[in-house]
């Protein structure tokens, strides 16, 4: 077992991540640096293992397939996740590695948006998209989390090893935030600086497309995590639709003794019951989280005792 695994996923990064590799060996002379080529075509891989990282390979398209592989094979104390475009500084690597190693964080987010990300970055609406989703995610979760899609995190053996990887590629950021948030996990945010691709870099970040996944990520795990809000919140709008409907027509009854609209009157009763059912299946999908989390719970002792005997195994 590893005391800090340092995991790069990696797709055609060859012109950085010789340096990032070389910057955290440096920083963390006692950490292992595992770097996951994603079917690069520009050299990437063998630049990795000549400036010593560990190199391994998948095979399937995507960020989110990459995170699942790494988070399966490897065991370590402490895992920081980072990019392998050179974007975030390897010196704050100690700081987020502290909470989890000192006081047993579940996952410390880098918090780009409380420095330099705004500045550096110099295209507006990926600015716009991560202010959009942390006040989404906040909102709906009723979190503090300050930079939701940032891709440098540390986290520990329990987390990694209980975390259910479902997105393929840059959504899975915001899958980590939520399911920390959800299982009431211990998450930290510690500042950290964030500089810009270098020149000729390509981002593999397609703003448009992967922003709207990542938004429909958010409503999906909205459904999944609070059943309870989802469903009543389509309840609630369904009863005022039917009530808007209604009104005017009890209105025209008590003036007139007549009902004259009977198609407005029907739909306001179709309205009114698909309100109640989703109401109830909102109540038991809820009942159900409840007992998933206690579940969870139960679980998250058995990783812990499996942490506890390969920690003593390689002391």
């Amino acid at each position: 077992m590893d005391k800090i695994a340092v995991l790069v996923p990696c797709y055609n990064e060859a012109q950085s991540v010789a340096k990032v590799v070389t910057d955290f060996r440096r920083v963390l002379p006692e950490c292992t640096v595992y770097v996951y080529d994603n079917n690069s075509t520009d050299g990437t891989a063998e630049l990795a293992q000549a400036a010593g990282a560990v190199v391994r390979r998948e095979y399937r398209q995507g960020k989110g397939h990459v995170i699942r592989r790494m988070f399966r094979e490897i065991d370590a104390e402490c895992y920081i996740m980072v990019d392998g475009d050179d974007t975030y500084p390897a010196e704050c690597a100690p700081a987020l590695a502290a909470p989890v190693l000192e006081r047993q964080a579940d996952m410390v987010v880098g918090d780009r948006l409380s420095s330099t990300y705004f500045t550096e970055n110099k295209r507006p609406f990926h600015n716009f998209g991560n202010s959009l989703v942390r006040w989404a995610i906040n909102t709906i979760f009723h979190s503090q989390i300050q930079d939701v899609m940032t891709g440098y995190r540390a986290f520990n053996y329990q987390f990694v090893k209980s975390f259910p990887v479902l997105s393929k590629g840059f959504e899975i950021e915001t899958e980590m935030t939520i399911h920390a948030i959800d299982k009431n996990m211990q998450v930290e945010n510690v500042v950290i600086d964030y500089r810009d691709r270098a020149e000729g870099s390509v981002s593999k970040l397609n703003t448009v497309s992967d922003g709207f996944k990542v938004l429909r990520t958010v409503g999906r795990l909205f459904r999944s995590y609070r059943p309870f809000g989802f469903f009543g919140l389509i309840s609630a709008l369904l009863l005022l639709l039917a009530l808007g409907f209604f009104l005017p027509v009890l209105a025209e009854y008590f003036e007139t003794g007549l009902v004259r609209r009977f198609p407005t009157l029907i739909t306001c009763g179709f309205a009114a019951v698909a309100a109640l059912q989703s109401f109830f299946a909102g109540l038991i999908l809820h009942t159900m989280r409840q007992k998933d989390r206690q579940d969870f719970e139960s679980r998250l002792i058995g990783i812990h005792e499996d942490w506890m005997r390969k920690r003593n195994r390689n002391p």
